[in-house]
């Protein structure tokens, strides 16, 4: 099935500089003196499109105003690209920020048109974008519906999954929805031509001869009558992404939001070079010039490689709330340090009960995150007659890298020892029992419930020699004494 998705970024150059999720402080911005964008609180205020920035300051002193900044726009067009290519690596870039994105080999994958449009949507917000999407297909057609309006004014999804309709659909839009159509404007309205399927229907030499050959490639590629040609966009050899940040930020939860944005075009990044990641480091960029500081760096290092933001992003969220920031942050940085090719799907026919093995290294990754690592060990049992040798617990991420020999670890204790009775829990510390009445005393009264284990070993750090006893308190627990 053939199926494109275009997206449209109707406010781009004013989310450049102020993101759907920061809050809106008044923001406009201006194109050659006159006002391109402005934000809902400046719309309120009175400022409108085309007003001069006198009369904007007039209506709104406190007013944050911009220049138009056509490569932040570039900037945050391929941040959006990058992340799209985690649902298709046929992504491409078209006039008037907007993307195309050919779906249909993805459709199946993500759960059909109507999941992936949410996901996508989705995706596109937590960047801090609005987003309009149109589905058709055609690359063209998906363009021209993503670039449509709705009677209310706001943004949302067109689509139309079969060449009849979406024929139907395109006959009803503004003509001047085709770029090559706006020069002639005056011309079009003069002969009552106000849609599509109007001006499909005005004789096409004399409409060649007037407007040029690019308004009838554009209609015919639109109505699936040409073929399309795109470039698809590549993903680079190695992943870096900064992100500016809009005001000086002093709590570190608040970062969260734009360390997602990161990590959304980590992710399509990674889905695109087949990848997946180990550790990654983000970086908060503090104050410049004479009281510059060094970025404060936020390891993140992964016991299993992962390659979904949904889990990064519960890491990061973990490690934020942990961390106080010894100065404001004005931007931060994502770098990919360790990579690995993608590890296929599992094949099992039955799920594995109690989840995979992946599923429950996410669970202590995060549980490392949240509690700290010296808070979250792991049994590391040695072949040594000492119980305080035998029964070490270690960090998790520490497990691995344990100065101790295979041979130590792989070793066999003798049988005979494996068969004694021995605690699988044992105090960090012993405690120095009282003695009352000439008997240990521990809450109550014990009493020696077995013979005596001598263990004599260490010979070569030091040699210990200690008796083992099993007792029984009044209230029957046993102790190791």
């Amino acid at each position: 099935m053939r199926l494109w998705i275009g997206l449209s970024l109707p406010r781009l150059p004013l989310e450049v500089f102020s993101p759907s999720w920061c809050t809106d402080a008044g923001s406009v911005v201006l194109e050659q003196e006159r006002v391109l964008a402005a934000s809902p609180v400046a719309r309120a205020a009175g400022v409108q499109p085309g007003m001069r920035r006198g009369g904007v300051l007039m209506l709104m002193p406190e007013a944050q105003v911009h220049e138009r900044s056509p490569p932040r726009e570039a900037e945050a067009l391929v941040a959006v690209a990058m992340a799209m290519l985690q649902y298709t690596p046929q992504v491409a870039e078209a006039e008037e920020g907007t993307l195309l994105m050919d779906v249909g080999a993805s459709l199946r994958l993500f759960g059909g048109v109507l999941a992936l449009c949410r996901r996508v949507r989705a995706n596109v917000q937590a960047l801090g974008f609005t987003v309009a999407l149109g589905c058709a297909p055609t690359a063209r057609g998906a363009w021209l519906l993503a670039r449509a309006r709705h009677p209310d004014g706001q943004t949302g999804v067109r689509r139309t999954l079969r060449m009849p309709s979406l024929v139907r659909r395109l006959d009803l839009l503004d003509v001047l929805l085709a770029p090559p159509a706006r020069p002639y404007a005056a011309w079009f309205e003069g002969i009552g031509c106000a849609s599509l399927g109007e001006l499909r229907r005005l004789p096409r030499p004399g409409l060649q001869r007037r407007c040029g050959r690019a308004l009838l490639d554009l209609l015919d590629a639109a109505y699936g009558l040409n073929p399309e040609l795109h470039e698809w966009i590549a993903a680079p050899e190695t992943f870096s992404a900064r992100l500016e940040l809009f005001d000086r930020i002093d709590d570190a939860e608040l970062l969260l939001a734009g360390a997602r944005r990161l990590l959304l075009q980590l992710t399509g990044w990674l889905c695109a070079r087949q990848l997946a990641v180990e550790r990654i480091v983000l970086r908060l960029e503090h104050e410049r010039g004479r009281v510059a500081r060094a970025p404060t760096c936020v390891e993140v290092a992964l016991a299993e490689p992962a390659w979904r933001d949904e889990h990064l992003v519960r890491l990061l969220k973990e490690r934020l709330a942990k961390l106080v920031l010894e100065a404001p942050v004005i931007g931060l940085g994502l770098e990919a340090k360790q990579l690995q090719p993608m590890a296929p799907p599992n094949a099992s026919l039955f799920p594995e009960p109690g989840g995979s093995e992946e599923d429950r290294m996410r669970m202590l990754e995060l549980l490392v995150a949240r509690l700290g690592a010296e808070n979250v060990l792991q049994a590391l049992p040695m072949a040594d007659y000492r119980p305080e040798q035998a029964n070490m617990w270690v960090p998790v991420q520490q497990h691995l890298q344990m100065r101790i020999s295979d041979r130590a670890r792989n070793a066999q204790m003798p049988p005979d020892v494996m068969s004694l009775p021995r605690p699988t829990w044992l105090l960090a510390k012993p405690i120095a029992l009282l003695m009352r009445e000439h008997r240990p005393f521990y809450g109550s009264p014990l009493r020696m419930a077995s013979n005596p284990e001598r263990i004599e070993a260490g010979w070569w750090n030091g040699p210990e020699t200690r008796d083992y006893f099993i007792a029984e308190g009044q209230d029957h627990a046993l102790y190791w004494v």
